[in-house]
C-alpha cells in the first residue's frame, strides 16, 4: 500500500465524491493507516451485518435515511449523523427511506485495496469471498 501521493492527490471534496458516488463501495482515499470510502445503499437495501476484527470505522451520513444497528441497538440516522463503530462490533446499516442513503465512511487500518470499486453488495459480498 503506497503512501506516496502528490500534495494534490491529498485533498479530497468529500461531500461532493459521496454525492456523486453511484457504486455500492468505492476507495476515494488509501493511507498506510486509513482509508476513505464512499458508499451508496440503494432504498430498502443493507451493507449488512458484519463486525472488522482490528479495525475501527466511522460513517458520515450525506443523504438519506436510515438505521444504525450496533449489536441490538437501533438509531435512526440521516444527513449529518456520525456514527463510530468500535473493532470488534457487530452492525448493520439499512436504507430506510426512498432514495439512495450516501455515506462517507473510514477505515483504520485501511479494510480493501485501493481503488476499490463495487457496483453492487452483491459484487462487494462476492469479492469478500475470494
Amino acid at each position: 500500500m503506497s503512501t506516496d501521493h502528490a500534495a494534490n492527490d491529498n485533498v479530497l471534496a468529500l461531500l461532493a465524491a459521496t454525492r456523486a458516488n453511484d457504486n455500492f463501495r468505492q476507495v476515494l482515499i488509501t493511507g498506510g493507516h486509513l482509508q476513505v470510502v464512499a458508499m451508496t445503499i440503494p432504498p430498502g437495501g443493507e451493507i449488512g451485518a458484519e463486525s472488522h476484527a482490528g479495525h475501527d470505522q466511522v460513517l458520515f451520513f450525506v443523504e438519506g435515511h436510515g438505521e444504525a444497528i450496533l449489536e441490538d441497538e437501533t438509531t435512526p440516522v440521516g444527513p449529518g449523523d456520525f456514527v463510530f463503530v468500535h473493532d470488534g462490533v457487530h452492525h448493520n446499516f439499512v436504507n430506510t427511506g426512498d432514495t439512495p442513503l450516501r455515506i462517507a465512511t473510514a477505515y483504520a487500518p485501511p479494510e480493501h485495496a485501493p481503488g476499490t470499486v463495487h457496483a453492487t453488495k452483491e459484487e462487494a459480498d462476492a469479492a469478500e469471498e475470494e
